[in-house]
């Protein structure tokens, strides 16, 4: 489906057998260092939510070179209207909207989660996000300064516009923050910033750290055939039935 008018603004939707009226809807954003992804890479994760009941929607979002910030978060920002506008308004308005991502995609979700402009700029009267779920997100690092961002992030008027980390305030949504205790990609060092922002800000948060998982290894538990390696898809879970209601 198409949340705008360009080849990458389309999303898809996973929804379980029976029809939902409540309960959350998952919007998830893949990684891909914002240079690539797909979201049909991704179907097994919608696949294991919506399986569990909930409804979850997988978006495509524009990429360097093509584009460069804030350009991916606000498609990040008009998937989050679409989603409020045909699951949420459609069903009564009252269903949560929980955030997700991995690597460049979790960036995107904080954003959502913590930059209120990004999601009143997609549309005045959208809720924010009642929930975040993080995994191996890089949201501390300076993306203005490194090496192999700098040049995506350059119209950033500053590094913090850019650092979920930096943006945590009093009132950000709860949080499920995970990361692999072998990640070379994404250092975990970035999550254990954001737990720390959330708390002293006074949200609500749970971080967690598996051992012997490294960046993709993280998001690949969800799939059934390495759900073996670490409990990521029954802590997302656990954490998903606090806002069934």
């Amino acid at each position: 489906l198409q949340y705008g008018r360009r080849p990458r603004q389309r999303l898809d939707v996973y929804r379980p057998r029976t029809a939902q009226r409540s309960g959350p809807v998952v919007l998830f954003f893949y990684g891909g260092g914002w240079r690539r992804g797909n979201r049909a890479d991704y179907r097994f994760l919608g696949a294991a939510l919506a399986s569990r009941g909930y409804t979850t929607v997988i978006a495509d979002y524009r990429v360097f070179p093509d584009v460069r910030f804030p350009a991916f978060n606000e498609d990040g920002a008009r998937a989050y209207g679409w989603v409020y506008e045909n699951l949420v308004k459609k069903s009564g308005g009252a269903r949560p909207i929980i955030v997700m991502g991995h690597s460049a995609g979790a960036h995107i979700a904080a954003l959502l989660a913590f930059d209120e402009r990004l999601v009143k700029a997609a549309g005045e009267d959208l809720p924010a996000p009642a929930g975040l779920i993080g995994l191996a997100g890089p949201y501390a690092f300076d993306p203005t300064t490194w090496p192999s961002t700098k040049e995506i992030f350059s119209p950033a008027e500053t590094a913090d516009r850019a650092r979920p980390v930096a943006l945590v305030k009093k009132g950000a949504p709860p949080a499920l923050i995970l990361h692999g205790r072998d990640d070379r990609t994404v250092r975990p060092w970035n999550s254990r910033a954001l737990a720390e922002a959330l708390q002293q800000a006074g949200s609500e948060v749970r971080k967690v750290e598996y051992e012997d998982i490294g960046h993709t290894g993280l998001v690949l538990a969800i799939a059934g055939p390495l759900r073996w390696r670490a409990p990521v898809l029954q802590d997302i879970l656990d954490f998903l039935a606090r806002f069934r209601g």
